[in-house]
C-alpha cells in the first residue's frame, strides 16, 4: 500500500514536469518518428476506450467476516476517455467491483464514475498516469452474520487512483492500475473498495 500511494504522488510530481518534457519532444531531429508518449498523445486520436480485470477488497473494517475480507474478489471496469489537452483529460466509466465482504455481509457493488484524468511521459512508449473524481455507487447487502445490516443502499463517493501505461503501437497500450473508491453500505456505513487491476487501453 505504502508503494502505491509513493506511485500516487510519483504521478503528481511528474505531472508538473510535464510541459518542459512535452517542450523538449519538439526538438527532435527532422525526420525521425519514434513513437513516444510525449508525441503519441499528438499524433493519434485524443479519446481512447478500455477494459481492466482485476482483484478488489474493501478497505473498511470487516467485523465478524474477517477471513472472508481476505479472499479478493474479482472486479471490471470499462471506460471511455478524452483529453482536453497534451496531459489533462475526462474519463467515465462502469465498474463492478463484485461481491465483497462489508458491513457484516458479503455486497454487491457496483457504479459510474466521472473522473479528472492526469498524464504523463516517463520514457519512451511508458507513461504514468493518475485520477481523482466521484462515483455514484450501488450496493446490495445479503446478511451472514448475526445482527449485521443488510439491504441497499446508493450515493456518491470520492473516488482516486495511479498507474502505469506502456504502449505496444501508438494505438494500443497495457495499464497497471489502482484505485480507491468510497461505497455506501447496508447500515449507513461508508468505506472504501481498492482494487488492483491489469487492463488494455485502445486510442482512436
Amino acid at each position: 500500500m505504502t508503494a502505491l500511494r509513493t506511485l500516487l504522488c510519483v504521478v503528481s510530481a511528474t505531472s508538473a514536469l510535464a510541459f518542459p518534457l512535452d517542450a523538449l519532444s519538439q526538438v527532435a531531429a527532422p525526420g525521425t518518428s519514434s513513437f513516444s508518449f510525449a508525441n503519441g498523445w499528438q499524433t493519434t486520436g485524443r479519446s481512447s476506450l478500455g477494459l481492466n480485470i482485476g482483484a478488489s477488497r474493501t478497505g473498511g473494517g470487516c467485523g465478524t467476516t474477517a477471513l472472508i475480507c481476505d479472499i479478493p474478489e474479482r472486479t471490471a471496469r470499462l471506460y471511455a476517455n478524452t483529453m482536453i489537452g497534451n496531459h489533462w483529460g475526462v474519463e467515465v466509466g462502469y465498474l463492478d467491483m463484485g461481491r465483497i465482504a462489508a458491513a457484516g455481509g458479503e455486497t454487491r457493488a457496483q457504479g459510474l464514475n466521472l473522473s479528472l484524468v492526469g498524464k504523463a511521459p516517463v520514457w519512451q512508449s511508458l507513461g504514468v498516469f493518475g485520477k481523482v473524481g466521484t462515483t455514484y455507487g450501488r450496493t446490495e447487502t445479503s446478511i451472514v452474520a448475526p445482527g449485521a445490516a443488510y439491504g441497499s443502499d446508493q450515493g456518491f463517493g470520492l473516488s482516486y487512483g495511479a498507474g502505469v501505461s506502456f504502449a505496444f503501437t501508438p494505438r494500443l497500450s497495457a495499464t497497471l492500475e489502482w484505485e480507491s473508491t468510497d461505497f455506501r453500505f447496508a447500515g449507513g456505513t461508508r468505506d472504501p473498495v481498492r482494487s488492483t487491476s491489469l487492463g488494455l487501453r485502445y486510442r482512436y
